[in-house]
């Protein structure tokens, strides 16, 4: 059993930056893949971010690729992930999630390969 509880999100500026932390419970979080998702008013949850289990893979979005970081400590149980440069098209609730593999992108990119999930953080950006 994996508990994932965000934090970390607000209201920012466009152009401005905020840092999501996902912290997780449980004895198994170093041995799971992570990923980000979002979900903006009226669209449906988006893939954003992956990382493998010690970090050393991740996957981004075409939409967020040079302007966010996905990261963890497995030390902290934790998932960062770090968004600058935002713009107003990045306001969405924060979703992260664990999963029990890590593969390729596009089966990083499926909420199905994710069997835990946190409960969100609202990101807003105002322009």
């Amino acid at each position: 059993q994996v508990q994932l509880v965000e934090s970390g999100g607000g209201l920012v500026q466009a152009g401005g930056s905020l840092r999501l932390s996902c912290a997780a419970s449980g004895r198994t979080f170093s041995s799971r893949a992570m990923g980000w998702f979002r979900q903006a008013p009226g669209k449906e949850r988006e893939f954003v971010s992956a990382i493998s289990w010690i970090g050393g893979s991740t996957y981004y979005a075409d939409s967020v690729k040079g302007r966010f970081t996905i990261s963890r400590d497995n030390s902290k149980n934790t998932v960062y992930l770090q968004m600058n440069s935002l713009n107003p098209e990045d306001t969405a609730v924060y979703y992260c999630a664990a999963a029990p593999y890590y593969s390729n992108y596009y089966y990083m990119k499926l909420e199905s390969a994710y069997d835990y999930w946190g409960q969100g953080t609202q990101v807003t950006v105002s322009s």
